[in-house]
């Protein structure tokens, strides 16, 4: 791929544009005609480096031939401009090059239109990254075809080897759009060369200085660092032949140097320099056979010593993405040594991943793209995001199979509500009890390489909010995000009429036809939340009736006026006198905990929004009032926690919290029949910082979940 890129990058003219094009891809009549017909659409038209626009398209078509032998994508890469920037139609491409292509062109056309709609413009000072989310979740859930992607890595790849004609600020709002939006994408296809020059490029815009440390470093250590591979394949090349008995032109060995982006980021998970990272080094040996790949590694595992930690082998289990390699490190010397063995066929699907699919040579497009679901992140915030991505693009695999023997690759440390949800939303969300090599296990078992799991399921969606943070994939947190979300907001709507009922003096039925009238039911939920919100309608409502009544008016309940009433550590907002606030046997809301209050007389009975008591009250439609916490001093948190399993584990701990000044405002121990060494705790702390806590906390007990009680189940 390399060489390609360098070839692509000194492209100057159309005419050598063209011979590149056709140096790698056959002269077929449609591709002839194509290219044709785009230099007449784009004629007069010209880059900001002041090249005509052709070359552009041209040159993407280089790229897209390159990584895929399909002439469908080669013929819509070199149209795939001409529908967005010249007066010609989908439809006039129909006519002339068939549907197919046609449907590529139109595929890429949307792209463009989504990314106009999703994504903040460059000249904006807003921060892309929540919109770059946003932009991508429509993106994969839009595009049908495969190809479609392909074809538009191949035109990012392009537009990013000819940034430098950009301003600067256009510079570092496309390489973040490429970091957070294609490479990811790049990544689940399989299409490691494309990743690798996306996540290089971008790197190099975003953090300059980060890139010239690492390139330095790189360039001044060249030739002691070649010197050292070089010897080390001279070791492994004699090795096959003479103990292997593979013949020297029957397998070939490349070496790497590990990719800029991909050094950065070890450094940053580490926390070390570059002179720290031990395995910059990597050969990669290529054979014939899958047997002969075993072969290689007995002689490599023979011969050096392996870190048996970094094993793995994804050509008896590969990645969901079709990837197939054998994966060791190991000590050769005063050096360590990254290798990868794989076949010659495995080689190709592993740099061009889905591009290099068989299906195409079939001539099948449908593949099927469900497991690109990953990186549909529904969250809008910034920093679940960036965990998000960690999780799934940075951690090491592991495979664990169901009963029936289907393998899924789920990142180190997943749990079996992981495996749940990656087998299916469904399966998650009713999950109820897991059976891991056959033995009964919670939930929120971590799982390790090559365990079998069955999940039971429950008839009904069981909620788990506190779980949130103790699994470890993307998709389990969102989809446990939603179902909480989602059931907080029937909880909130439901709510919300009650207390309109309350405090307008009116029936049921009527806030409920006055909600119909105004098509105000999707923003119903939001009244029992926002105060401001429920006053605005408070007024609407009363207004209208003073139109509608007249002077019959005079004979209503008199004008509805809030009062903020400040009792004890709440804040209720009503027209109604409230002297008390009250808790029922039933739950023990926390502060900051979701909560609801139900009014008796003049007091407050208070609940915490999940319980089922108060979910009772609330369909039987009982008089409720605008409720909330009041703001502390210092902050509050909540905590809960696995407990390591052993004798005097609490009061450890509690002594440890001690030392770091925190002052425990409650305390629930073994209240979770599946957990019994989950502990609850609220307390107060002097540091403020939550992710200082985190860590000090993370070094003595397991977190499953901990947030600020003002923040608690707003996840």
């Amino acid at each position: 791929m390399k060489e390609i890129i360098e070839k692509v990058k000194s492209v100057k003219d159309v005419e050598e544009a063209q011979r590149l094009l056709f140096a790698i891809c056959p002269h077929t009549s449609p591709i002839q005609e194509a290219l044709a017909f785009a230099k007449d659409a784009h004629k007069g038209q010209y880059r900001k480096s002041g090249e005509p626009y052709i070359i552009h398209p041209i040159l993407v078509a280089v790229l897209t031939a390159y990584v895929t032998n399909d002439k469908a994508m080669v013929t819509a890469a070199l149209l795939h401009d001409v529908v967005e920037d010249t007066p010609y139609t989908i439809e006039d491409i129909q006519s002339r090059f068939g549907k197919d292509i046609a449907n590529l062109v139109e595929g890429l056309t949307k792209i463009v239109e989504i990314r106009s709609e999703e994504l903040i413009p460059s000249h904006s000072n807003e921060k892309l990254i929540t919109s770059a989310l946003s932009f991508r979740k429509m993106l994969i859930a839009s595009i049908k075809d495969v190809r479609v992607l392909i074809v538009k890595l191949c035109d990012r790849l392009h537009n990013m080897l000819t940034l430098d004609a950009l301003p600067a600020n256009k510079q570092k709002r496309i390489a973040e759009e490429t970091l957070v939006v294609y490479a990811p994408i790049a990544h689940r296809l399989g299409i490691a060369s494309i990743k690798n020059f996306l996540e290089d490029l971008s790197f190099y815009y975003l953090f300059p200085e980060e890139y010239k440390k690492i390139d330095r470093f790189i360039t001044s250590h060249k030739l002691e660092l070649q010197m050292k591979l070089n010897e080390f394949i001279d070791i492994v090349k004699k090795k096959i032949v003479q103990e292997g008995g593979i013949r020297a032109g029957d397998f070939e060995i490349l070496s790497r140097i590990k990719h800029y982006y991909s050094i950065y980021l070890k450094m940053q998970r580490k926390g070390i320099s570059i002179e720290e990272v031990l395995d910059l080094l990597a050969i990669r040996i290529l054979v014939q056979e899958k047997l002969d790949c075993y072969k290689v590694l007995g002689i490599i595992h023979t011969n050096f010593k392996p870190l048996i930690m970094r094993f793995k082998d994804y050509i008896a289990v590969p990645k969901e993405n079709g990837y197939q390699t054998i994966h060791t490190t190991v000590f050769d010397r005063a050096s360590i040594f990254e290798v990868q063995i794989r076949t010659f066929q495995m080689h190709k699907t592993a740099e061009f991943g889905v591009a290099a699919h068989w299906k195409y040579k079939m001539g099948d497009v449908g593949v099927n793209l469900a497991w690109l679901e990953n990186l549909q992140y529904q969250n809008d915030n910034i920093e679940e995001f960036y965990e998000l991505v960690k999780n799934d693009l940075f951690s090491e695999d592991i495979s664990v199979f169901s009963p029936k023997g289907d393998v899924f690759t789920l990142p180190r440390g997943a749990v079996a509500l992981d495996f749940a949800y990656a087998v299916h939303t469904d399966v998650g969300n009713r999950a109820k009890a897991a059976y891991i090599n056959k033995q009964k296990s919670t939930l929120l078992t971590e799982l390790k390489n090559g365990d079998i799991v069955r999940i039971e399921v429950a008839d009904e969606p069981i909620l788990r909010c506190s779980w949130i943070d103790a699994v470890k994939t993307s998709k389990a947190k969102e989809q446990m995000r939603l179902l909480c979300r989602q059931k907080f907001k029937e909880i909130n709507a439901k709510a919300a009429i009650n207390i309109l009922t309350s405090e307008l003096r009116v029936t049921k039925e009527e806030i409920k036809e006055w909600i119909k009238k105004h098509n105000l039911t999707s923003q119903l939920h939001r009244i029992a939340t926002e105060i401001n919100y429920l006053k605005e309608l408070k007024n609407r409502y009363l207004s209208e009736y003073r139109k509608e009544k007249g002077v019959l008016y005079l004979l209503a309940p008199k004008a509805v006026k809030f009062e903020e009433q400040e009792i004890e550590n709440f804040i209720i907002y009503s027209s109604h006198p409230i002297a008390k606030v009250e808790f029922d046997y039933c739950c023990h809301p926390k502060r900051g905990d979701e909560i609801v209050a139900f009014k008796e007389g003049n007091k407050a009975i208070v609940h915490h929004k999940m319980c089922h008591v108060a979910q009772k009250l609330i369909n039987e439609g009982k008089p409720m009032l605008y409720i909330e916490w009041k703001k502390d001093g210092l902050p509050r948190f909540r905590l809960i926690a696995l407990l390591p399993d052993q004798k005097g584990a609490l009061a450890n701990f509690l002594q440890y919290l001690t030392k770091l000044d925190i002052n425990i405002i409650s305390i629930e121990l073994g209240k979770n029949l599946e957990q019994t060494n989950l502990c609850e705790i609220e307390f107060e702390a002097l540091i403020s910082d939550i992710e200082i806590l985190r860590s000090k906390i993370a070094s003595k007990v397991k977190i499953i979940e901990f947030v600020k009680s003002s923040d608690a189940y707003t996840k």
